[in-house]
């Protein structure tokens, strides 16, 4: 039967490419194809590295195009009267069903291949995921073979092509339609799930985003056989007779089996989740094995509710499933320690009342407008985690992204995952006990009081009596995991002394006062395997407030605890009201804090005490001028004890006047750019100018028909340099997954690799080689002379670095200097007008001079990169630079507080993977070549094939056997 069905399959070919058929279909299929992927969906205006658009409307395309290929299969047969010749011959009606299906379906393959151009093309000019491509191309082949089979049915049915080509495309159509949007949402309730699950449509999303399904391969499958069985028992009832009774029913009785066991199969594994691929290359659809971690931290069981409402907003409906498949996910991953399910409060009155009173969650209005009328639907879309007393909420808003496309809003999940994993983070940091905390260390940790109690001032004379009550309470539950002891490093008995505590750890003795030969200590030190944190003890000595300070300092040391990120930024000037208030600052950092507040706890940090709390893992410090000795000596100290800073330094500071111009002023920065060059960091004051920037939004002025019209037009600023990851150091945890990052007004941050010769130093981003260096601070373009870019490209071109990562042991900067409490400042200097007079009531504070290896510290030559500002400003184009500045720091958080962990999940779902900048010119030439190359491969299809028939001996029709031919 095999060389049947390769013969009939032949013979059809060969009537394709004997006519204009073939040329017809293939030209037609890559036209429609190329012209919604560069003109409809707009592929180079999008910037992003992907082709689902060329997949998004194949599902539509390909129904009009196989009824116009299928609709003469059989009906053309009949219509001619070859048909009878056909079942005739010693074949069965199955080799001439599959022999006519292998025909269109060699045809689809080579329309389809057609088009490899495609991800080529954009694999060269962006990083490709491979993945949702291949998935893509399975899919449409899939879907393919199911409306093949679907017009071969129907031609067989009739002898009008007419008639085959409508209704193969009313029932291709109708399979299509039941799994969109707009029929789901008018059903509603659980009928609208089982309609999805039929449709055709539906079911191709889920392969071309890069995941194979089981469930969805079996559907298919499915449908394609079903429709096979019954062109082949359509083409067999032919031949029946009246008096052959038995075999009809015989026959008729073997295809209802096969449909209803075909139909039993897909039910059977619908409910089964698990058995999919994930050909993603960040595996984006599945459970990360850091998410699956968490799950062994749960002590007791944890609840996941999704209060989701069935009758909700069309563009909300479609992501349910996923929705109850990534809960159904975890619940399995987990266990048993996790009970997760979705429930509909408007449907059960105790839910929703227990939703509000208890949860506080309320239903959205939604506003959906029909075609002839408005109207306000309440529904919920909220995620409720619970973990004991503690509970986070996520709403819509915090898991879901919207991007315009042609059709009009795309609505997605932005990354579930990591959503509920972070927000699991969190509850479960907050729930934690003390001695959960020390169950989740392997190996015990020890805390250490170096305490001189005859030498300690009065203010300090009960600390070492505060802290043993503390540290032996949590010693006595913890079964081994903590152990406390006090060293007096003056006990002329001891093994420990002064001089010891200065190499071991670089701590030095604390004047008792400002003028005082008196010294003292008094430091804890929490030391887990090989790494050491500095506890400084609190002003209030009570057992509460150590306590909390040790409890702290064992949360940072486990892992899989919330970490705090403290935010230093200069106050803005008051308002003057002799002028109507002030020019708006530039020195706002809410939208950085709300992102990194979605996993850390986020707050203001004052750092004129000279200390950071010690509840403090990263220090984040923006814009820093004017800073006192003081504050610079508590960056320094929190560096030596082991913590990790980040700086967004500038030289200048940015400037509006009250007409809306923007301006550069200098400012005071001498203290930090000193204590950076103590560490061979120097930040020159050029700017940095970059033909590849993100462009600039420019109210322009139109006169229309005599009204003036106001527009934003997008114009080249080379001070919005815009860095892809050929400008990172992509093997480093914080670029690797990084699409792009716009640093504004941006100076070079040069290292001296000689003062670092021990420290792991990373350059993290560079300038294009085509950037240059501007030497004065003037920022206002001239397009009038510079029509290009708006300002002159000076002196030489290369690749600057914009942001640089350290990691080591640090010497402190005031190692051989004085600290601001050790000495007085003196009369006349800077130092004396900016340093407040110190507090006698305070208590002294000490000196670390050396940080452990585990200190981190970021530097990042703009200020303005993440200002709110500046973020909405550049967001009123593109969301491209709002999102990769964002994801930059969030990621820069996650590896400074060590939290590589969500940081892998997020890059995972998080990645956009953006096209390298390209002129219009270069665009026009890229899209001109895809038409090129589709129709160079088309002709040379076409007149291949000519060729090869004109050589190719007659084949028989069909292929016989000796015996064959005499029956």
């Amino acid at each position: 039967m095999k060389r049947q069905i390769l013969a009939i399959s032949k013979k059809e070919l060969s009537s394709y490419f004997g006519s204009p058929l073939a040329v017809i279909f293939l030209g037609a299929f890559l036209a429609a194809t190329l012209f919604i992927f560069f003109s409809v969906e707009t592929f180079f205006a999008r910037g992003i590295a992907d082709v689902r658009p060329l997949f998004r409307w194949m599902p539509a395309l390909l129904i009009f195009l196989l009824a116009a290929l299928t609709m003469r299969q059989w009906s053309e047969e009949q219509r001619a009267g070859t048909q009878e010749l056909l079942l005739t011959l010693p074949v069965k009606p199955m080799a001439l069903a599959l022999g006519k299906f292998l025909a269109v379906m060699t045809l689809i393959l080579i329309a389809l291949a057609l088009t490899l151009p495609l991800p080529l093309t954009v694999s060269a000019i962006g990083s490709l995921d491979w993945g949702p491509v291949f998935g893509g191309y399975l899919a449409a082949l899939l879907m393919a073979g199911a409306y093949a089979a679907i017009g071969l049915f129907v031609s067989s049915r009739t002898d009008n092509q007419i008639v085959a080509l409508i209704v193969t495309v009313l029932v291709g159509g109708l399979f299509y339609l039941v799994g969109t949007r707009g029929v789901t949402d008018f059903v509603g309730g659980n009928v609208s799930e089982y309609l999805w699950a039929v449709g055709t449509g539906s079911r191709f999303e889920s392969i071309q985003r890069g995941v194979i399904d089981l469930r969805d391969l079996s559907y298919y499958l499915s449908l394609t056989g079903l429709f096979l069985m019954l062109n082949t028992v359509s083409l067999d009832s032919i031949r029946w007779s009246r008096q052959q009774t038995a075999y009809r029913k015989k026959v008729t009785l073997t295809a209802v089996l096969i449909g209803l066991n075909l139909l039993l199969v897909n039910v059977w594994l619908y409910p089964l989740q698990r058995l999919r691929l994930d050909l993603t290359a960040q595996k984006e659809y599945s459970l990360s094995q850091t998410t699956k971690d968490l799950f062994g931290s749960l002590q007791e069981p944890l609840v996941i509710r999704a209060y989701i409402s069935e009758n909700t907003h069309p563009l909300l409906a479609p992501l349910i499933p996923p929705v109850r498949d990534m809960l159904r996910e975890y619940e399995i991953a987990s266990n048993g320690r996790i009970a997760a399910n979705v429930v509909d409060p408007l449907s059960d009155p105790e839910i929703e009342l227990e939703a509000g009173q208890t949860y506080g969650i309320r239903p959205t209005p939604f506003q959906i407008e029909g075609r002839n009328e408005a109207s306000v639907v309440n529904a919920y879309f909220d995620i409720l985690i619970r973990y004991g007393d503690q509970t986070a909420i996520l709403n819509f808003q915090d898991i879901i992204q919207a991007q315009p496309t042609a059709a009009g809003i795309d609505v997605t999940l932005r990354n579930l995952e990591y959503d509920l994993t972070s927000s699991i983070k969190k509850v479960l940091f907050g729930f934690q006990s003390i001695d959960s905390v020390l169950a989740a260390i392997e190996e015990p940790v020890r805390l250490t009081l170096f305490v001189t109690p005859d030498t300690l001032p009065e203010s300090l004379a009960d600390l070492e009596t505060a802290v043993t009550q503390a540290a032996e309470e949590i010693q006595s539950s913890s079964d081994g995991k903590f152990i406390y002891q006090a060293i007096n490093p003056d006990d002329p008995n001891g093994e420990i002394n002064r001089q010891y505590l200065q190499e071991a750890y670089g701590l030095q003795p604390i004047p008792v006062s400002l003028f005082s030969a008196d010294t003292f200590y008094a430091y804890m030190v929490l030391e887990s395997g090989d790494e050491a944190q500095l506890l400084y003890p609190p002003a209030d000595l009570s057992e509460g407030q150590i306590r909390a300070a040790i409890e702290s300092a064992l949360k940072r040391a486990s892992s899989g605890f919330l970490k705090v990120v403290g935010v230093w930024a200069p106050t803005p000037p008051p308002a003057n009201p002799q002028f109507g208030g002030a020019p708006p600052t530039f020195f706002n950092y809410n939208l950085i804090q709300e992102q990194l507040g979605q996993e850390y706890t986020t707050r203001q940090v004052d750092l004129s005490g000279g200390q950071v709390a010690n509840d403090v893992d990263m220090l984040m410090v923006m814009a820093p001028q004017n800073l006192t000795q003081r504050e610079l000596f508590a960056i320094d100290q929190f560096l030596m004890r082991g913590g990790a800073v980040v700086i967004g330094f500038s030289n200048y500071s940015l400037s509006a006047d009250f007409s809306g111009g923007l301006a550069l002023q200098p400012v005071n920065a001498a203290n930090i750019a000193d204590w950076l060059a103590n560490y061979g960091v120097t930040i020159s004051e050029e700017l940095v100018m970059d033909p590849q920037n993100q462009p600039f939004p420019l109210p322009v002025v139109r006169n229309v028909g005599g009204f003036q019209v106001q527009e934003i037009q997008a114009v080249d600023y080379p001070f919005f340099v815009d860095v892809r990851p050929d400008g990172m150091d992509t093997s480093h945890p914080i670029a690797a997954n990084l699409p792009a990052a716009t640093l504004n007004w941006a100076s070079p941050v040069r290292v001296d690799e000689t003062v670092n010769g021990e420290r792991e130093v990373s350059v993290l981003l560079r300038s294009s080689p085509d950037s240059w260096l501007k030497g004065d601070a003037s920022i206002q373009p001239n397009y009038d002379l510079y029509p290009e870019l708006g300002f002159p490209i000076e002196g030489e071109q290369g690749r600057q670095p914009l942001a640089v990562t350290l990691q080591g042991r640090f010497e402190s900067y005031y190692a051989a200097r004085p600290s601001p409490f050790e000495e007085a400042p003196t009369p006349g200097t800077d130092a004396d007008t900016l340093e407040p007079p110190p507090d006698p009531n305070a208590p002294p504070v000490g000196k670390i001079t050396s940080s452990p290896e585990s200190s981190r510290l970021v530097v990042i030559g703009s200020a303005a990169f993440v200002e709110d500002n500046i973020l909405n400003l550049s967001s009123r184009l593109t969301q491209d630079a709002l999102l990769g500045n964002l994801q930059f720091m969030q990621n820069v958080a996650d590896w400074s507080a060590a939290d590589l962990d969500l940081l892998a999940i997020r890059s995972r779902g998080a990645v956009t993977r953006v096209l390298d900048p390209m002129t219009e010119s270069e665009q026009n030439t890229w899209e001109i070549s895809n038409y090129a190359a589709a129709l160079v491969a088309l002709l040379a299809i076409y007149f291949g094939w000519r060729a090869r028939q004109q050589q190719a001996e007659p084949l028989p029709l069909i292929p016989m056997t000796e015996a064959e031919t005499v029956s």
